[in-house]
């Protein structure tokens, strides 16, 4: 396969463990944080970029990057040459041809004018053989993030991750998906020798609750350290629990935090009720009437804590995974 196959059982450790491996001078960085320039992180204060960049000095994060889709504007507005700070990107690459829906990739240590070429190869070109060999000629260090995820308009289409993986020197290990997903994610970067970076992908503030540790005096040497299975993850996956402490977040989020006079008519996280609570909270009723806003808000808070949305959204996502399962079941066979 060109590459040493990997074994991750002692890749996967506790934060007590990598608090001692970071005492013998081991990095750590959370590579996939959203801010509020995506398109679907609400417009709170606590999710501006400036906000996170403080939070993760404090946490003490020796990298900090911010993917936000498709954009800089982070970059922008920090400035590009802060302590700590790597340039980064979450790019929507949507290949018909090749890949057959689209997947998302992060880009790091990208400058201004590689951003906008990226941008022109996956948004008019829409080849991601030509995206990835821009990054390869550039040097960039980039990760396939979230494998085994589908738009929610799109089938899934598990053979084509086989493929696509190949071309990606680290995979994703994404807290927000499903601990099935995971385990197939590694088990892909075992049979191809890749690397696996452990992240948040968070939207709502809470970086670093995962991580990925190497070592490297700078990011370019950390990142290769991760390529070569030099490194350790602490994980986590989806539960109902942290589902429901997710979804209590962004409850606080939206009625409280938001700026409520900001148009987000475009936000769709693609969580039915997430996206609903979203929608009512702008109503022009609810803006008017405090009252009526608190006891939507707990309301809310009601049906969150039950339990309910969580687990209709959990068992949606475990038929995804049976359905790869089963295709990729069928592909070995064949």
């Amino acid at each position: 396969m060109g590459r040493r196959q990997k074994n991750y059982d002692d890749k996967l450790i506790t934060s007590e463990r990598a608090e001692e491996l970071m005492e013998e001078g081991w990095r750590r960085a959370d590579l996939h944080v959203h801010t509020t320039y995506s398109f679907d992180v609400l417009p709170a204060m606590d999710l501006h970029p400036e906000s996170l960049y403080e939070k993760a000095l404090k946490m003490g994060m020796d990298y900090i990057t911010f993917t936000d889709h498709d954009t800089v504007g982070a970059y922008e507005l920090l400035g590009w040459d802060r302590e700590k700070l790597i340039s980064g990107v979450e790019m929507s690459v949507d290949d018909p041809e090749f890949a057959g829906h689209e997947l998302h990739v992060n880009v790091f240590e990208l400058d201004r004018e590689e951003f906008f070429e990226l941008r022109e190869i996956a948004e008019i070109e829409r080849n991601l053989k030509s995206f990835v060999r821009y990054l390869k000629k550039r040097r960039l260090p980039f990760m396939y993030n979230h494998p085994f995820w589908f738009d929610f308009h799109q089938e899934p289409n598990p053979s084509a991750v086989l493929r696509l993986a190949k071309l990606f020197p680290v995979l994703e290990y994404n807290m927000h998906e499903l601990k099935q997903k995971n385990e197939l994610t590694i088990a892909l970067a075992e049979r191809f020798g890749k690397g696996i970076a452990a992240t948040t992908d968070t939207h709502s503030g809470k970086l670093g609750e995962v991580y990925t540790l190497a070592k490297g005096e700078n990011f370019r040497e950390f990142f290769r350290n991760i390529e070569k299975g030099k490194s350790y993850i602490v994980p986590e996956d989806l539960t109902r629990e942290l589902l429901i402490d997710e979804m209590n977040t962004w409850i606080d989020l939206i009625f409280e935090k938001s700026q409520r006079n900001k148009d987000i008519k475009s936000y769709l996280s693609g969580i039915k009720s997430l996206d609903a609570m979203v929608r009512i909270s702008r109503s022009a009723l609810l803006k008017c009437s405090p009252r009526l806003n608190q006891t939507a808000m707990n309301l809310l808070y009601m049906i969150s804590n039950t339990g309910l949305p969580a687990s209709f959204y959990l068992y949606s996502k475990e038929i995804i995974v049976k359905q790869i399962k089963k295709q990729i079941e069928i592909e070995k066979q064949k």
